[in-house]
């Protein structure tokens, strides 16, 4: 049944562009038909619905997505060359879905064409690298991502770079180091956005320091609501909000509920002790599958409107945004089960007091603002 908000909610879509932060289609896409970008996009017709996936254009429509990030993501297991040769792939796949799908897709590399892709009618489509083992050290390649469009990059991914300590790894830097700090700040020169979704605590305060402009969190949610590692702890939110940042709650089960966290603890427990890696993302789903622990509960809704509400409570209604991870997990929560569910969400914060207004800056307004100060401050 839908909610007495939903209505309210797809009218506001219908004027109000919603910035998903963060999808993992290109990955899935690779994961289905092999590296090759071309073979990629060819082997998937998205024009019509998908039940293996969690993207499509009909649904990515019903949602009323109106500009999508797409992860550019590389595994941990890609180092040196072969990640930067992976994430040229996944930038071709992004690319490529635009030329198969021009009446529905728009590439935009600033805040003005997402824009100008909203008002006629398309899905404002920006790239996001997940990792940044994926530029092997090289500010220069760093450089080249900017020149092909990448508007952020997620500093770590599940481990440690040579110059970042990620959440779900042991700390090696305390933080970042000297030339993390140098990333942080050649991000800012050239426009990139500087996400700190999967990097550790003093990772995200020594990025927040050391960067002149607002950073985000990608795909991430509370640590106040959930204590999971991958969360925001709540003094950095706080900063995040000083800076002008965004936070974008994400969907991600193991992160918003916490009884899943805590079977997830149990799951990677079990895991250990056969010698495998919880941080391996398509290790952990295959053992899974055939482990016979006890079954996986579910993450719902209302788990989700807690993170936000948390957020919106420390960091302010300016600095909240939206990044499901679809397709980036293998099950999302009940009444957010695809990327059509953004009005199902909005109609429940209208349900329970949200005004159109709050709910337009959680959607979009709040992560645009973002992207074009990002731009800003690389001019000045």
């Amino acid at each position: 049944m839908k909610s007495a908000g939903f209505d309210r909610a797809v009218a506001l879509l219908e004027a109000t562009q919603l910035a998903d932060g963060h999808n993992d289609l290109p990955w899935a896409l690779r994961a289905i038909a092999g590296p090759d970008p071309a073979a990629a996009v060819a082997a998937t017709d998205l024009t019509i619905p998908q039940p293996g996936l969690h993207t499509d254009i009909p649904r990515l429509r019903a949602g009323g997505v109106g500009l999508q990030l797409w992860s550019v993501y590389v595994p941990c297991q890609f180092e040196g060359h072969s990640a930067v040769t992976a994430v040229l792939e996944q930038i071709e796949v992004v690319y490529r879905l635009a030329e198969r799908y021009p009446d529905d897709l728009a590439i935009a590399t600033t805040a003005d064409e997402a824009e100008e892709a909203f008002r006629a009618g398309k899905i404002a489509s920006m790239l996001g690298a997940e990792g940044g083992h994926c530029i092997a050290e090289s500010l220069g390649v760093l450089r080249a991502l900017r020149r092909l469009g990448v508007r952020y990059m997620t500093l770590t991914h599940n481990l440690n770079t040579t110059w970042a300590d990620s959440a779900t790894d042991e700390p090696a830097h305390d933080g970042l180091t000297d030339f993390g700090r140098e990333v942080v700040r050649e991000m800012n020169r050239i426009g990139m956005m500087v996400d700190l979704s999967h990097v550790a605590p003093a990772t995200m305060r020594d990025a927040i320091e050391t960067s002149q402009a607002p950073v985000i969190f990608s795909h991430s949610s509370c640590r106040a609501v959930n204590d999971h590692p991958r969360n925001v702890p709540d003094d950095v939110l706080e900063s995040l909000a000083a800076k002008d940042g965004v936070c974008m709650i994400t969907f991600v089960p193991r992160f918003v509920s916490p009884a899943l966290s805590e079977w997830d603890e149990a799951l990677q427990q079990a895991m250990t002790a056969q010698g495998l890696d919880h941080r391996d993302v398509d290790v952990r789903e295959k053992f899974a599958e055939s482990w016979d622990g006890p079954k996986s509960p579910d993450a719902t809704l209302d788990e989700v409107v807690a993170h936000i509400e948390h957020a919106r409570e420390v960091a302010g209604i300016d600095h909240i945004g939206l990044g499901g991870d679809y397709d980036g997990v293998g099950s999302l929560p009940i009444g957010l089960e695809d990327v059509s569910k953004y009005p199902v969400l909005l109609g429940a914060l209208l349900d329970r007091g949200w005004s159109e207004e709050d709910c337009a800056k959680l959607a979009g307004r709040n992560t645009l603002r973002v992207i074009r100060a990002t731009e800003e401050a690389a001019r000045n």
